[in-house]
């Protein structure tokens, strides 16, 4: 079994800043890409930001300049650091990672996802 725990979501103001940490735990033997999306209400749930397990980042045009992904692989955590924030980032912010669980002599890929935390930016 494995699962996903954010924290770091709340209330900032237009040009605060925001850490979001995301950390799996359970049978994992190995992890891939991570990344995060984000739903704003009444609209579909779009990519943030990836980072793969050999570090290649991608991020969504919105994004660029004022947010940053990295990972640390030791404590199975992704982070996304969020500067310059603005009214229209606000949304759940969802981790996503692909990890390799361990069951006996069978290993299996499958994509996991956190519970969501709320950004709002908000004067």
């Amino acid at each position: 079994q494995v699962q996903l725990v954010e924290s770091g979501g709340g209330l900032v103001q237009p040009g605060g800043s925001l850490r979001l940490s995301c950390a799996a735990s359970g049978s994992i033997s190995n992890i891939y890409n991570m990344g995060w999306y984000r739903q704003a209400p009444g609209k579909q749930r779009e990519l943030v930001a990836t980072i793969s397990s050999g570090g290649s980042i991608n991020y969504a045009d919105s994004v660029k300049g004022r947010f940053t992904i990295s990972r640390d692989n030791a404590k199975n955590t992704v982070y996304l650091q969020m500067n310059s924030l603005k009214p229209e980032d606000t949304a759940v912010y969802y981790c996503n990672m692909y990890i390799a669980v361990v069951a006996g002599s069978v290993s299996r890929m499958s994509a996991y996802w956190g519970q969501g935390t709320q950004v709002t930016v908000s004067s």
